[in-house]
């Protein structure tokens, strides 16, 4: 399908008039993130069908008729391997989308695993293959190139074809529901706001570190993520996780006993020494009683990598008398999240809500059976 090219708020309105007519959109995005914590827009790729539109962010001030289209329930939105989108979403439009389903979990649904990219997809309907040459294209450099256009059109041009097939496949399966549950569940992740207080659980090696040095290390992290912020900086450009951990373990009274220390890095030191050594002090005034518990790992638990497998079995055999595989049913990472929550592992009992395997349709499924199957000792 020929597209069209929207570079002014006249021609934006209008489309997202017509646009707003429709059942379904075949939404992409292009953006470029590589010195920067947010993605910066480049392109909107839009089809309902009689309608590709290439919308040109940079060259139009109010894109607000393009988000109230995201918003509105009564139009399907398909995206593949939505992820990355929906960060641009947040960040460049505040705009939670409404009614969307992500075509890649579709495909998972259908047997195809859990990362099927979208020209792997094109090509095991159409037989296509597409051109990806322009996919490390810099989308916020202008202007762009026929090529590059050409290129941004295909991924909405194809999707919105595919779908009707998806829907229909997915639909024989019985398991439409459940890809859309997961597509709705990916938008309210990423939609939940980061709790700066506890980005410390994300640094590796973090069960080294006592109690006193996790509460230095629970204010180094905010402090990273706040500069990231303000900056528009990936994270580890801030500081390093290692340079994180090392000062939290040594907690250095100055920043040439920082320079000294192993795992530190120099550049980290160099420009955000001074910085650094603030929240140091800082998190030494905290009151003991505010320090992080020791955290104990699932590993170290007795008998754990046994429960593991029983566990894993479980779960196939459960996953098979469905009709599905045991990706879609439950990662190691979501096995680990039920495990730690049943050994109640760093207070893990006080988030019932957070554990994948007994919310939403895997509950539906299995999770008495997995209860049950559990308190039995496995």
């Amino acid at each position: 399908m020929d597209y069209q090219l929207i570079e002014d708020q006249q021609s934006l309105n209008k489309l997202c008039e017509q646009l707003n007519k429709a059942t379904v959109l075949a939404i992409d995005t292009e953006f470029v993130r590589t010195r920067t914590l947010y993605a910066k827009l480049g392109l909107l790729q839009v089809c309902d069908g009689t309608n590709l539109a290439l919308i040109d962010p940079l060259a139009i001030d109010d894109l607000s008729p393009f988000w109230e289209l995201l918003t509105n329930a009564n139009i399907t939105k398909v995206l593949h391997a939505c992820s990355e989108d929906l960060e641009v979403f947040l960040t460049s439009g505040n705009c939670k989308p409404v009614n969307l389903i992500d075509s890649q979990i579709m495909m998972s649904f259908l047997g195809h695993g859990l990362s099927i990219g979208y020209a792997a997809m094109v090509e095991h309907y159409t037989g296509i293959e597409l051109d990806k040459s322009e996919s490390r294209t810099d989308w916020t450099k202008r202007p762009l190139t026929t090529k590059q256009l050409a290129y941004a059109s295909a991924d909405v041009d194809h999707l919105f074809a595919l779908y009707p097939k998806l829907l229909a496949e997915l639909s024989d399966t019985g398991f439409l529901e459940y890809a859309q549950l997961e597509s709705q569940a990916m938008i309210d992740k990423k939609f939940t706001p980061i709790d700066e207080n506890t980005l410390y659980l994300n640094i590796k090696m973090n069960w080294r570190l006592n109690p006193k040095q996790l509460n230095i290390l629970k204010y180094l992290a905010s402090w990273r993520f706040q500069q990231a912020k303000v900056r528009d900086l990936p994270i580890g450009f801030v500081a390093k996780d290692h340079t994180l951990m090392a000062l939290a373990q040594s907690n250095p009274a100055s920043v040439s006993a920082m320079l000294s220390l192993e795992g530190v890095e120099n550049q980290d030191v160099r420009h955000k020494g001074k910085a650094m050594l603030a929240v140091l002090n800082q998190a030494n005034k905290a009151e003991i009683s505010t320090y992080p518990e020791k955290i104990s790992r699932l590993d170290e638990y007795p008998g754990y990598k046994q429960i593991f497998k029983k566990l894993k079995a479980f779960l196939i055999v459960a996953a098979e008398r469905k009709g599905l595989t045991i990706e879609n049913v439950a990662s190691k990472k979501q096995i680990n999240q039920f495990l730690t929550w049943q050994f109640d592992l760093n207070d893990a009992r006080a988030s019932d809500d957070k554990v994948d395997l007994l919310t939403s349709w895997r509950y539906e499924l299995f999770g008495e059976a997995l209860l049950a199957f559990a308190d039995q000792g496995y």
